[in-house]
Order: C-alpha cells, then sequence, then structure tokens
C-alpha cells in the first residue's frame, strides 16, 4: 500500500505545491475558525461585559440582586443569556450591532453615573424592541410555558402566562424590570412596540 507520503513525492513539483498550499489553507483556515470562536466566546462573559466601567457600574450592580444573578437554586443567568441570540447567524448581527456600545463608549456617552441615567431610557427602550421583535426569544431559552406550574402562580400570573402560552403577549411585557432598574418616567414595553 503507497503511504501518503510516497504518494506526494511521486507527483509533480506544481501538484506537490498545491497541495502543500492547500493543506496549509486548511490550517489557516481552522486557526481562524478557533480564533474566532474563542473571542466570540470571551465577549458572552460577564468579565468582558463589565470591562467597561458604564456597564460594571449601572447594569451589572443591579443585576448582582436579582434572581437572575443568585437565587435558592443557583442557577444563573449571565449578560449574553439575556442580551446576545445563540443562533450563529443572530449572535454575529447582535455583536455587530452592539459595536455601537463600544462607539457611544469611546465617545463618552454614558460615561458617568448621570449621562447614563439620561439615556437609561432610550438604551431599555432598543433592548424592549429587541425582545418583543423575537418573541423574547432569549427568555425563552431557558424559561418553557410548558413546564409552568400554574397552581404555584398567583392568579395574575397564571392568567398573563396563558396570554403567553397563546402569543397574544411576551415575556418583556410583564418582565421589563427584572433584571435592571426601571428608567425613570419610563413606558411599558408593550407601548413601545405594539403586539
Amino acid at each position: 500500500m503507497i503511504s501518503i507520503w510516497q504518494r506526494f513525492r511521486a507527483q509533480k513539483p506544481w501538484a506537490k505545491i498545491l497541495e502543500v498550499e492547500a493543506i496549509v489553507l486548511m490550517l489557516i483556515g481552522a486557526l481562524l475558525m478557533a480564533g474566532g470562536k474563542l473571542s466570540l466566546d470571551h465577549t458572552n462573559t460577564i468579565e468582558f461585559c463589565t470591562s467597561c466601567h458604564e456597564m460594571k457600574n449601572n447594569n451589572y450592580e443591579e443585576y448582582k440582586h436579582t434572581i437572575h444573578a443568585m437565587n435558592r437554586t443557583g442557577v444563573k443567568a449571565t449578560c449574553s443569556d439575556c442580551h446576545v441570540p445563540h443562533e450563529f447567524v443572530d449572535t454575529m448581527i447582535r455583536k455587530i450591532k452592539a459595536s455601537n456600545d463600544v462607539f457611544q463608549h469611546l465617545m463618552g456617552t454614558i460615561d458617568t453615573k448621570e449621562k447614563f441615567e439620561a439615556h437609561r431610557l432610550e438604551l431599555a427602550k432598543r433592548v424592549w424592541l429587541r425582545m418583543k421583535e423575537s418573541d423574547s426569544r432569549e427568555c425563552r431559552n431557558c424559561h418553557d410555558t410548558k413546564a409552568m406550574d400554574p397552581e404555584k402562580q398567583g392568579k395574575t400570573a397564571q392568567k398573563q402566562h396563558q396570554k403567553l402560552a397563546s402569543g397574544e403577549r411576551t415575556c418583556i411585557d410583564c418582565h421589563y424590570g427584572i433584571a435592571h432598574k426601571e428608567p425613570e418616567g419610563g413606558v411599558e414595553p408593550r407601548d413601545v412596540v405594539g403586539k
């Protein structure tokens, strides 16, 4: 049986060059994919999300004391669980749009507590709109209406979760203040985009 090396040596010189180039290109492609995956995973960590002081001193401080960060069962949702879609193409689109956050950081738009609070409603509306448009997809990655026990819910929650299951409502219609402080003088998400 002829080994790969023997076959490679028996070929014409230009074929050898093409074969080597193909192998090198495949290796470069694999390295780029691995590097891209590592980079993407890193940008989904709390450490990365809180690396700018706007997020660390505002949103993260609020989040640390919510049910999504601390609860009796130890289940924890991180920034990316709620703000980044899990599907690859949607993740990439979201990451590209998030580059605006980096631009705003560099421009100093929300670099102080006062500036952040002045823009909080505008920022919240963008997130609410995204969640409304996706039918609260990121919430539904963890929360399943079929797995909910209505007997352990209050009457209002039972009624609203029936609307959620039927498609009349989405999670963000009611749970818009669950992980972050509600904006001063804010509006409810259902007023941002009618459903």
